[in-house]
């Protein structure tokens, strides 16, 4: 089994308003300071994909690793 890791993929991020992904986190693994793309805390993210899969941009997103 392959481990998946969190990205955000700041381009697509457009940082001019709050992110809702934030409030889709389950363990409060994003945070945002102001309106700049969320900060991901590794130590609580589950790797659920809730996130991702709910932000319209796709900026937020799980890939694998080897």
């Amino acid at each position: 089994m392959k481990n998946k890791k969190l990205t955000i993929i700041k381009e697509r991020c457009p940082q001019n308003h709050k992110c809702p992904a934030v409030k889709v986190c389950p363990v409060g693994a994003l945070l945002q300071e102001g309106f700049s793309a969320p900060i991901i805390n590794y130590d609580k993210c589950i790797k659920c994909g809730k996130c991702s899969n709910f932000c319209p941009k796709m900026a937020l997103v799980l890939i694998e690793e080897n």
